[in-house]
């Protein structure tokens, strides 16, 4: 099923970019810490990447990228999850998945189950090589795959209806 999404693609300079930004980071902080209180709830679910494909989704690569790149820092910093040695790979995926869904976005200008698997697949599948390159442990770097499945189900699902939500006001 696919359906036309009214997607902007904010400017640096604008304060509707950091004020997004700023929401969709939060998300990522605050979400995941639920899915922690779940036995490797962060491993299966992927909680960290779900607001950066919205944000960059709906509101292009720099919100996506602001939301990438901060998403997983600030959570490290805060509560040691995702730990120090896990912050490259899933900083590398993140603004992987930043880039390659705001690219879908505007490329195709709609939200489409099938956009939406082939930009979780692609996040993955290159983050994955990255992680892999990163640490040198092909089984360590396809986890998301082994474990993860229901995250990108959840990614792939939860974007697409969220992305379909149509609102009477600007959010912004």
């Amino acid at each position: 099923m696919q359906t036309s999404v009214s997607l902007q693609s904010l400017p640096f300079s604008s304060a509707k970019t950091y004020f997004a930004a700023t929401l969709f980071i939060v998300a990522n902080i605050a979400v995941p810490q639920l899915f922690h209180l779940v036995p490797q709830g962060g491993a299966t679910w992927l909680p960290i990447y779900f607001f950066t494909l919205i944000g960059a989704y709906k509101f292009g690569w720099r919100v996506g990228l602001l939301t990438a790149m901060f998403s997983p820092l600030i959570n490290s910093l805060l509560f040691a999850m995702p730990a120090a040695a896990a912050l490259p790979a899933i900083t590398l995926k993140s603004v992987l998945l930043a880039v390659i869904s705001a690219y879908a976005a505007a490329r195709f200008r709609k939200a489409d189950l099938i956009l939406l698997v082939a930009v979780v697949l692609a996040y993955q599948i290159f983050g994955t090589l990255g992680e892999w390159a990163l640490n040198g442990d092909f089984i360590l770097a396809c986890q998301d795959f082994r474990l993860g499945i229901p995250g990108m189900l959840l990614q792939i699902f939860g974007a697409w209806f969220i992305l379909r939500l149509k609102f009477d006001r600007p959010v912004f």
